[in-house]
């Protein structure tokens, strides 16, 4: 059996990294091959076989699968043979519009990326609330398992600790150091239109580690669609950490997180741990740019705050700003974190992956009757 793994494009993570250690670690004989983007192949390891990022040598792999997996678009030309099974892991929680939702994009480019869409034969989902906001986002009319996030069981699991030391040490990062994690999103306004700058970072991180202190260490973590576009040299306490191959382990490393619309504040609750949301065009990529599928200052597990100086306020005064959202924050993890329970693998490998036989390809998905039209 050939399973093929696409991960943002080519990096060694996420959801089809968690398969992928998975099915190695059952010894059945799988042949694994990963797409691998140049830049982020320091990210994979010894042994793990590539093929470069977009290029012919993974066509033909994928022609040859007989699993894909992959946590985002294969924006390839490539042919699906009929009995290959095409998991789609998605890539997190959608609080801002997605595909056919969105309230803008550039022409042409949902045409293109729905091609892929209907080769999946299944999609993952990691809670209830998502399920039929994907189905319709995309139009899917596969299988939605709801099984929660492989990439997620890490952050439960025995060995999450482990992690944390052994990045904190990488990192040359102490125990007693507060480490704040950044993860912007990226505006589609600057990525995808002609001329656009791809990255404008809005937080003043030169005021952040003055204001905070030598105790504090900031992790910045944006889009993998931006990476190209940081640059923070002379900000000795601020650590580049997007070219990490994968960024479960610096939510371990984390003490707290700061973001905005990302994905990643569904993921980073699983810790428990506070999260703020700078949310200085909160209107704008609401009302304008993207939208949202839930009132977000109403489900928000944390503050809101529009400028950088309240954001540094607030990581001040961390325990009584976690104090004060409590009650939200357990109310956001009743609604999307409730199967984040460390065994979505093993659900997923069990539903696809039966160890007794061929992975299973699911039957084309039928509305139940009653059900009305698609979410979005």
């Amino acid at each position: 059996m050939l399973v093929v793994y696409s991960s943002f494009t080519g990096r060694y993570s996420d959801s089809p990294r968690a398969v992928h250690e998975a099915l190695v670690a059952t010894g059945r004989p799988v042949t694994h091959v990963w797409e691998a983007d140049p830049l982020h192949r320091h990210g994979f390891p010894a042994g793990v076989e590539t093929v470069p990022a977009c290029g012919p040598e993974m066509v033909a792999a994928l022609e040859q699968a007989d699993v894909v997996v992959s946590n985002t678009h294969l924006d390839l030309d490539w042919d699906k043979a009929p009995d290959t099974l095409y998991l789609q892991t998605w890539h997190g929680t959608p609080l801002k519009r997605i595909h056919f939702d969105v309230r803008w994009a550039p022409e042409g480019r949902l045409e293109r990326l729905t091609h892929d869409i209907r080769r999946w034969d299944a999609l993952l989902s990691p809670n209830r609330a998502s399920t039929p906001l994907l189905r319709g986002a995309f139009g899917f009319t596969g299988e939605v398992a709801e099984v929660g996030y492989p990439r997620n069981d890490v952050l439960t699991g025995a060995r999450g600790e482990a992690v944390r030391r052994r990045l904190r040490a990488e990192l040359g990062i102490g125990d007693s150091t507060t480490v704040v994690l950044y993860t912007p999103t990226w505006r589609d306004d600057l990525v995808l239109t002609e001329g656009g700058e791809g990255f404008s970072l809005q937080l003043d991180l030169d005021e952040l580690t003055s204001r905070l202190g030598e105790d504090v260490v900031v992790l910045l973590r944006v889009h993998y669609l931006v990476s190209r576009h940081l640059d923070l040299t002379g900000r000795p306490r601020v650590v580049d950490a997007s070219w990490h191959p994968d960024i479960s382990e610096l939510y371990l490393a984390a003490d707290v997180m700061v973001t905005d619309y990302s994905s990643t504040m569904f993921d980073f609750a699983v810790t428990g741990k506070p999260l703020l949301f700078f949310t200085y065009d909160l209107a704008d990529y609401r009302d304008r740019l993207r939208g949202f599928y839930f009132d977000f200052e109403q489900i928000a597990p944390g503050p809101l705050l529009h400028t950088s100086a309240e954001v540094v306020d607030a990581l001040a005064d961390l325990p009584a700003v976690a104090a004060e959202h409590a009650a939200a924050y357990q109310r956001f993890r009743e609604q999307f974190c409730h199967l984040e329970d460390g065994h979505a693998t093993d659900r997923v490998l069990a539903r696809f992956f039966p160890a007794d036989g061929a992975p299973v390809r699911p039957e084309p998905w039928t509305m139940p009757a009653g059900a009305g039209g698609l979410a979005g």
